[in-house]
C-alpha cells in the first residue's frame, strides 16, 4: 500500500469510527432492542450503496473506494457489536428480539444498501 493511499484508508476509518462512537456512546434500546447497531449499520450499508453507484458511474479512482468503502464504511458499520448485542439477548432469554435483532441488522442493511443503490441510480440518471 503507498503512503497516500493508507491516507485515504485511514481518514475513512477514523471519521467512521468517530460517527460510531457518537452514535453509539449513549444506548438506545426500545424494549430490550439495541438499536444504536442496528442504525450504524443501516447507515453504513445505504452509503455503500449509494457509493457503489457513483464509483461505477464517475470511474472514481480505487484510493475513493479505500476511503469511503473500505475505511469508512467498514469502520463505521459493526459486526462484532451486532455479534455481542444477540449474546447478550441470548443470556438474558429475549429470544423473540433476539430474532428481530438478527432479521433487522440483516434484512434492513441489504435493504438500505439496495436503497442507497437505487436512490444514487435515480439521482444520477436525472
Amino acid at each position: 500500500m503507498k503512503g497516500l493511499e493508507f491516507i485515504f484508508l485511514a481518514a475513512g476509518s477514523v471519521l467512521g469510527a468517530f460517527l460510531r462512537y457518537k452514535v453509539t456512546e449513549s444506548p438506545l434500546i426500545f424494549n430490550t432492542l439495541p438499536l444504536n447497531v442496528l442504525i450504524v449499520n443501516m447507515v453504513g450499508a445505504f452509503v455503500l450503496g449509494a457509493f457503489i453507484v457513483i464509483s461505477e458511474q464517475w470511474n472514481l479512482d480505487g484510493r475513493y473506494s479505500l476511503f469511503a468503502a473500505v475505511g469508512f464504511c467498514g469502520s463505521l458499520t459493526t459486526m462484532s457489536s451486532f455479534a455481542l448485542d444477540s449474546s447478550n439477548l441470548i443470556e438474558s432469554n429475549h429470544y423473540g428480539t433476539l430474532a428481530v435483532n438478527i432479521i433487522a441488522n440483516v434484512g434492513l442493511s441489504i435493504g438500505a444498501l439496495i436503497g442507497g443503490k437505487s436512490l444514487m441510480s435515480a439521482i444520477i440518471s436525472n
